[in-house]
């Protein structure tokens, strides 16, 4: 690993790669043109926006991030994508309806470049969607081969030094790790056989990795996270993360959950419910899709709560997770969230949060910090599982060891203090004692 001036420098263009161009992708492709053009701020981007505490309080250093690593410039990213729908970017805008038309017409020009590759797209993964713009191949292995020409034709027609991709697709069927995910030889063997075991995303992956492209999961389903391409990361030394952006109820979750164990009140019921339309809510409404999306929503309360050391406290959570179809609400989600809670002498009290979001407005800037950072390990020469960007996901990749760290004041301590590393600065502890001492 690389750390401080040994980091290449952020040199020249950097691609970003997008499989699915729907509402988050227009969504950061838009806002990244919007603050090139206009000057509109990232609003919810860390890296671009948050600033860093570097030593002591009393040394009143605290550059923003973007100064303090060297991380790539907005004027050099290139964007690219595949979505099974033709439309370009700016009609995949409009029809998202995650930006309003007064917003995206001034970027018209920008967004009608960028034009769909044929997609990788079976409808036996994703049910509710469809599209003519889609890659024929006899085996999933020439399909694979059909996006690493189309990775290395982007990367020399825009004149790339770098790459990196973000799965920004809909959410694919509940799938558990088998055999064929087991090694490379297996993964590949498997692809050429067309095993049913290899979804479209992990056929992205793959390809990403093949052609030196970091690679990060932003949906719930089962991608990069399979020990052959963990593997395939580790030994090309490519940085991977997932997975599912933690952008609605999720984040409300990590921000509340953290606050009530740290005060020990005790938890009998979290109920969470979702109405959502677009895309992302119909491919939702399919069952085997909402079942991905539900294992990544339910596994965060048990991971924070940690039940097994306080049983008294969350040792019996009922927690129940809905998402409906409601296509008026388009890319506006609304999330309800009823907590059942206790207290001293076991007196209940109840929390009530709706969260009228918007889906991809959050989701948009985890996306491009996920680009800068795994573009940034890359240059380091960190390699595999990436798990100090967990901050930005529902189910955060984590060594077979080790459980997920689910707490976002965690998480953002982590991600901090893995920047403070690189760049050869002290570590935060926040225990202050030198200041009474």
């Amino acid at each position: 690993m690389r750390r401080g001036s040994q980091i290449k420098p952020a040199k020249g263009r950097l691609g970003v790669l997008l499989p699915g161009l729907g509402a988050v992708s227009t969504t950061l492709i838009a806002g990244v043109e919007a603050a090139r053009r206009e000057g509109k701020p990232p609003l919810g981007s860390v890296a671009m926006m948050s600033n860093i505490r570097l030593g002591k309080r009393t040394d009143g250093r605290q550059p923003k991030i973007r100064d303090f690593v060297p991380l790539a410039s907005l004027d050099d990213l290139v964007f690219g994508a595949w979505d099974p729908i033709p439309d370009d970017a700016y009609e995949s805008a409009l029809a998202a309806g995650a930006l309003e038309r007064h917003d995206i017409e001034p970027l018209a020009d920008f967004l009608k470049t960028i034009k769909p590759m044929p997609a990788i797209f079976d409808k036996e993964y994703v049910r509710r969607l469809d599209g003519e713009n889609v890659k024929r191949g006899k085996t999933k292995l020439d399909l694979a081969e059909q996006l690493r020409e189309d990775i290395r034709r982007f990367k020399e027609e825009n004149e790339c030094e770098r790459l990196v991709m973000i799965w920004c697709g809909s959410t694919e069927v509940y799938m558990e790790p088998s055999e064929a995910h087991s090694s490379i030889e297996a993964f590949e063997k498997a692809m050429a056989a067309n095993d049913p075991a290899i979804a479209p995303s992990m056929i992205y992956a793959y390809a990403a990795l093949m052609e030196g492209a970091s690679y990060a999961n932003g949906a719930p389903n089962l991608s990069v996270d399979i020990p052959a391409l963990e593997q395939l990361a580790r030994d090309r030394g490519i940085p991977i993360a997932g997975k599912d952006f933690k952008s609605g109820q999720t984040l409300m979750k990590t921000i509340l959950a953290p606050g009530m164990k740290a005060r020990m009140l005790g938890v009998s019921g979290w109920f969470s419910t979702n109405i959502l339309g677009n895309r992302d809510g119909a491919v939702l409404d399919d069952p085997d899709s909402f079942k991905t999306k539900e294992e990544s929503k339910l596994g965060v309360l048990e991971h924070i709560f940690q039940p097994e050391l306080y049983p008294e406290l969350y040792g019996d959570v009922y927690h129940k997770v809905r998402i409906n179809y409601y296509p008026p609400r388009g890319d506006n989600k609304e999330s309800w969230d009823n907590l059942d809670i206790y207290g001293w002498m076991n007196y209940p009290m109840q929390i009530k949060v709706n969260f009228l979001c918007r889906d991809s407005i959050l989701a948009a800037p985890l996306a491009l910090d996920l680009a800068l950072f795994l573009d940034l390990a890359h240059r380091a020469e960190m390699s595999g599982v990436q798990e100090w960007l967990s901050f930005y996901f529902k189910s955060p990749a984590h060594a077979p060891e080790l459980y997920p760290e689910h707490d976002i004041f965690i998480q953002l301590t982590k991600l901090k203090n893995t920047l403070r590393y690189l760049m050869e600065e002290d570590q935060i502890t926040h225990l202050g004692l030198e200041y009474y001492e």
